[in-house]
């Protein structure tokens, strides 16, 4: 009864916000989410943690407007969520524009599979779907939601465009079998990971535990790794998709070595795009919190 009262209440939200014009849609959403934070006092003091450590010269007035501003970013997410259905091959560049694109065409044409690296940046879930009416679908990394019926909503929605979901958790074969068709895996690739899966590398200076799955895909398909965002471009009043030439890997015979300077390199790159759009990042997700043996936790 409550995984059914659950989906019953996420599938009312997302048919009323698709019916609603989109920017009605995207200000009730905004105004929700907005509200939603100020009843989540941990979710706050985590953003405010996280922007501490990524911005310690910031005043805790910036913090807080970041913190506001992002809010409203996860609130015009759902309303574009809710208006997936709407968008075609005809009508999206009049939402989503690409910018860089013959990153990802070069890499592409390699033959051997492309990793389009991305993260939790703006209205995430629009990037693999435009990218998919621009006429080159892919499959995605994604955890299956608990509840079942949502997760099938949140699905049916996502492959609207003819994307592909993996599940995380049985990743590997799947992915590899993708990029040896030369297909795309979209990989987030920005979130705090369990310490038997990833190394410590540093993302804004400070040791975040990271993934290494990606680097050790890379190194065993040859696959190129292009870094794509999606960011709100308010001179445009658009979304802009960008992609940023392949990633330049280091390949010797030390794997370890190689897995770390590879994800950190990945890193790099990541925190280089919330750094020019830090309200469009999620700064509420506890990046840093699993710490290297012997520190204390960063959130207490």
């Amino acid at each position: 009864m409550r995984e059914w009262c659950q989906f019953a209440a996420a599938w009312t939200i997302v048919k009323f916000l698709g019916f609603l014009p989109r920017p009605v849609a995207r200000g009730i959403a905004a105004s929700i989410a907005r509200f939603l934070l100020l009843c989540r006092p941990p979710l706050r003091r985590a953003g405010l943690v996280n922007l501490r450590l990524a911005f310690p010269d910031w005043t805790d007035a910036q913090r807080r407007r970041t913190l506001r501003r992002m809010a409203g970013q996860l609130g015009w997410m759902a309303a574009e969520f809710a208006h997936f259905p709407d968008l075609s091959r005809g009508n999206i560049e009049r939402l989503v524009v690409l910018d860089g694109f013959e990153n990802f065409d070069a890499a592409r044409g390699r033959g051997k599979g492309v990793i389009f690296l991305t993260g939790h940046m703006s209205a995430w879930e629009l990037a693999p779907l435009a990218q998919a009416l621009y006429g080159n679908p892919l499959s995605f990394l994604a955890r299956a939601v608990d509840n079942k019926r949502m997760d099938a909503l949140v699905n049916h929605y996502r492959c609207l465009s003819g994307n592909q979901p993996i599940e995380k958790n049985n990743a590997a074969r799947a992915m590899l079998r993708v990029l040896h068709d030369g297909g795309t895996v979209g990989i987030l690739a920005d979130q705090n990971t369990s310490l038997d899966e990833g190394v410590f590398a540093d993302f804004f200076g400070v040791p975040a535990a990271t993934t290494t799955g990606l680097a050790r895909i890379a190194r065993r398909t040859d696959a190129a790794v292009v870094p794509g965002f999606l960011f709100w471009d308010e001179s445009m009043r658009k979304y802009r998709l960008r992609f940023e030439a392949a990633i330049s890997f280091q390949n010797s015979d030390d794997e370890d070595a190689d897995l770390l300077v590879n994800t950190a390199r990945c890193n790099k790159v990541i925190e280089d795009y919330v750094r020019a759009h830090p309200d469009q990042w999620l700064w509420i997700h506890k990046r840093w919190k699993n710490r290297p043996p012997g520190e204390p936790s960063l959130y207490c």
